[in-house]
């Protein structure tokens, strides 16, 4: 076991295709601002110091499950525009990312979720004998909320 969070795969990802740019889609997803508008956890995003999308701009996150509402910080690690966007919740925890290619019909959109060793040693601390239930809920928050994202992106870019 240790910090493998019990042999369960700590990474998912999924793609979409939109009718729109890829700077179009990134200055959406980069614009965290907005990240309410379509994520099912996160209620609400805003930028530390009057930041912005660029490496190193810190950005805190309020979450809503039906059990709890948390916040969360999170550091940007990638701001290319037209490319990709990512950030590391607390800086080293789990890895959020979205990356935007050509395909055919506009550009696929790809969001991908890491949770890192980091976070895995965090639940640990925190949540003790509660750790591997917890690290399955984030898993399952992932495996469910992705799909349910890109699709709320898709369904805010392509206006009808």
């Amino acid at each position: 076991m240790g910090d493998s969070g019990s042999g369960r795969d700590l990474s998912f990802r999924d793609s979409v295709v939109v009718a729109r740019s890829a700077e179009d889609l990134y200055d959406m997803v980069s614009d965290v601002t907005r990240m309410g508008e379509w994520s099912p956890a996160c209620a609400e995003c805003w930028w530390d110091d009057g930041g912005g999308p660029a490496a190193g701009a810190w950005f805190t996150g309020r979450n809503q499950t039906p059990e709890r509402t948390w916040e969360t910080r999170s550091m940007v690690v990638t701001a290319d525009r037209g490319r990709e966007f990512t950030f590391i919740v607390g800086g080293t925890r789990a890895r959020w990312g979205y990356t935007f290619r050509p395909a055919e019909g506009g550009t696929e959109v790809t969001e991908s979720w890491d949770f890192l060793p980091d976070g895995i040693a965090f639940f640990r601390e925190r949540f003790g004998e509660d750790a591997d239930a917890e690290i399955g809920k984030r898993i399952e928050a992932a495996r469910t909320g992705i799909p349910v994202t890109l699709a709320a992106i898709k369904r805010a870019a392509e206006p009808a």
